[in-house]
């Protein structure tokens, strides 16, 4: 019977395509308005699709040269698993892959956003929002499809242990969490590279367009504002589905591998099952909910804004009631030891985050008086702007880190019955409580992946010409979705804190795979005493390998890990920062030397700023990228598995807080400009408005390119050190 169950999983990722296809077709029958508006979609189209083909082949080149590594390891030294390289490169094609289906629905879906705006502010949400859902229902569909047959397979294949029967699920999760390595590795680059790619062609379009120029935002004047909408699609649409595609897989996988160990010396094969299975099942009904969540987004015509946050609120609140009774049932169908308050730690999921998206859109919304007070400082001029912005992003970390921590707490006593040396169970729980939160991905994605084809609708109202009313309603729907992309970059992250902690449990796991595959099957504690390498709780491996805060090595880790964050953020905001200097050059030569553009008897040459940015874009996301890589290889090599440990948890803590405050700072910067631009303050073209738009030029490579950036680091460096323990077991240096 709970095997037939497991047949739930494949089946909702399914539903999920079969929706997403509808949805797409759906809104292929709209029209794209004008001839004019067709131009401009199809230019932003072909150079969205451009960027993605040279993306791919620099990502494809890294994944030859790890698959090639990993392959040495596991046919080669025997330190690996020989599954590892093919799950690579599936978590990375399919993690490419939702990038891509989403990116080229958003391209299609802008222009029929704006047309559908000029009829009522209605149909431009609607084909807006379930466009986005496209993306939402790829990303979970192709998720749990890549995890159903990765389970299959390996349970065909992994033969049975007679002597520990609960060893093989043990083995079979702990190599599908290698492909969350693949799929961390090409979110990674497609994160950077397309927020480098969007935010220089931002910054540049920004700085000699409104503030030089004095010229408005999207005016088709404006040499880069082509690829300032490209920029859009390739980094918040392309780069944003594959980073929670990982994070979705991540917290899935993490979770499954944490319910095998948990039951590893019990001998109880069909609880462990169910442990295993659970975080699937309520990832495949999560998917059903979101479905109705998202048939139920509408608004009325003259909504203000916070009549449009309320339709995508409810929505997604309807999905999350939803998942939170479904949730007790399905842990109660299964049996499963513990199950309502195991149940309760989904539900502590969910409340965490429900309350990172409530704070995250109170400090970044226009709507609140923290983003308004930010606004008026600009009246003093732009140095304020950016010191009351900063301000607002580290105040902003505190409810986000306070519920994270009693969400966490919370987690853990739920599943472990209320015993905090229950240390596997309690693990278990916090892993769920991640599952939890990124249930209903389906439709928090789609209230997320809209806001970028909002911005592109605007930019193509602006450039067509299309009025007044057209484009206060296409500025409407921008200025909700620049908050719903803040509110999901939240939602990300506090996801990435959660299932960061669960894949750190799940190294230890690892590690005892490791050291049998290498013939260590006793350990050796500090005191003297001998335990099986397969018989060793969580404990006994913390003694071994003297993981305490007094060990020098898991200090240096944690202060590696700490560095990395803030130098991994230096790196893209200088790339960031050098990518904008040559589209600053560029768009000021334009205006210099092409007579005629800011009268609008020339078009500027649009496909030279959009080569510029794909050219820095290319060029700058290898070397954060690839650190992010090595970090916890040298790591382990140098400080073996105490300093891997240190590092983890330093780079967990460090980026978690790091990352809310650059993506509420920059989001806030952003609709503090919005507030001025709605007619507060002077309105656009007035000193306010300039200093604002200052602000929001600083915070752009924050909220879009470092902060988002971050959440996948955290991930990535836990899979590869997850990937790369077989090495660390058999060699380090100190």
């Amino acid at each position: 019977m709970d095997h037939m169950i497991f047949w739930l999983v494949p089946l909702a990722s399914l539903l999920a395509l079969g929706f997403a296809w509808y949805f797409y077709r759906q809104m292929m029958t709209h029209s794209e308005g004008t001839p004019q508006m067709i131009r401009i979609a199809v230019a932003v189209r072909k150079g969205a699709m451009s960027y993605l083909r040279q993306q791919y082949k620099v990502v494809g080149w890294v994944f030859f040269g790890l698959v090639i590594l990993f392959s040495v390891m596991a046919y080669g030294f025997g330190v690996q698993n020989p599954w590892v390289p093919v799950a690579f490169l599936t978590g990375g094609f399919f993690s490419g892959l939702a990038g891509f289906l989403g990116m080229k629905t958003a391209t299609y879906a802008s222009a029929r956003t704006a047309n559908a705006a000029r009829e009522s502010l209605n149909g431009g949400l609607r084909i807006a929002f379930r466009s986005g859902a496209v993306m939402g229902l790829v990303v979970v569909g192709l998720g749990l499809l890549d995890i159903s047959f990765w389970y299959l397979l390996l349970n065909a294949v992994v033969p049975e242990d007679v002597l520990d029967p609960t060893h093989k699920l043990c083995i079979i999760t702990t190599t599908m969490l290698t492909f969350g390595m693949g799929a961390s590795t090409q979110a990674l680059f497609a994160r950077v590279g397309g927020g480098i790619y969007t935010k220089a062609a931002d910054v540049g379009a920004d700085l000699v367009g409104k503030v030089e120029t004095g010229i408005p935002e999207d005016d088709p004047r404006n040499p880069a504002t082509i690829a300032d909408n490209v920029g859009d699609n390739v980094g918040d649409v392309a780069g944003m589905g594959a980073d929670l595609y990982e994070s979705y897989c991540g917290s899935i996988l993490a979770t499954a591998a944490l319910g095998a160990a948990a039951y590893i010396h019990t001998g109880d094969v069909a609880m462990q099952f169910k442990a295993v299975i659970a975080p699937m099942l309520i990832a495949a009904v999560g998917i059903l909910l979101s479905i109705i969540g998202i048939f139920s987004v509408r608004t009325k015509e003259e909504a203000t804004m916070k009549d449009l946050l309320h339709s995508l609120a409810f929505g997604t609140n309807l999905s999350s009631l939803l998942i939170v009774c479904a949730t007790f049932f399905i842990l109660w169908m299964l049996r499963l030891e513990n199950w309502g308050w195991i149940s309760c730690s989904v539900v502590a999921g969910l409340i965490v985050g429900i309350v990172i998206g409530r704070a995250t859109e109170y400090y970044t919304s226009q709507s609140y008086r923290p983003t308004q007070r930010l606004s008026e400082s600009g009246k003093t001029g732009p140095a304020t702007v950016i010191i009351s912005g900063v301000g607002l992003g580290m105040v902003s970390t505190v409810v986000p880190v306070l519920a994270v921590v009693v969400g966490i707490i919370a987690a853990y006593l739920f599943a472990s019955g209320f015993d905090f040396r229950n240390v596997g169970m309690g693990l278990y729980g916090i892993g769920i409580a991640a599952v939890g939160m990124l249930s209903t991905l389906g439709i928090t994605l789609a209230t997320d992946a809209y806001g970028p084809i909002a911005d592109n609708a605007g930019g193509n109202a602006e450039m067509s010409g299309l009025g007044e009313e057209v484009r206060r309603r296409t500025d409407a729907l921008d200025s909700l979705g620049n908050t719903t992309a803040a509110t999901g970059k939240g939602f990300a992250i506090g996801s990435a804190a959660l299932t960061g902690l669960a894949l750190l449990a799940s190294y230890i796991e690892e590690i005892r795979i490791g050291l049998n595959r290498v013939g260590r099957l006793e350990l050796i504690l500090p005191d003297g005493s001998r335990i099986a390498t397969s018989e060793a709780n969580f404990f006994d491996f913390m003694n071994y390998y003297e993981v305490n805060l007094m060990n020098p090595k898991v200090l240096s880790g944690i202060f590696i890990g700490s560095m990395m964050a803030f130098f991994f953020c230096g790196l893209t905001m200088n790339a960031v920062g050098r990518a904008a200097g040559h589209m600053v050059d560029e768009v000021r030569r334009q205006f210099r030397d092409i007579q005629g553009i800011l009268t609008g008897e020339t078009e500027p040459d649009y496909e030279r700023c959009v080569e510029i940015s794909t050219r820095g874009a290319q060029r700058e996301m290898v070397v954060p990228s690839l650190i992010a890589i090595v970090a916890p290889i040298l790591t382990g090599l140098v400080f073996g598995v105490p300093g891997v440990l240190g590092l983890l948890i330093g780079g967990l803590s460090s980026g978690f807080v790091l990352a809310i405050f650059m993506a509420n700072a920059g989001g806030a910067w952003d609709n503090a400009k919005k507030y001025v631009e709605e007619g507060h303050f002077g309105g656009k073209g007035g000193e306010v408005h300039k200093a604002n738009v200052v602000g929001d030029t600083v915070g752009d490579p924050f909220k879009d390119t470092s902060g988002p950036s971050l959440n996948i680091l955290i991930k990535l460096m836990s899979m590869v050190a997850i990937v790369m323990a077989g090495l660390t077991v058999v060699w380090s240096l100190l």
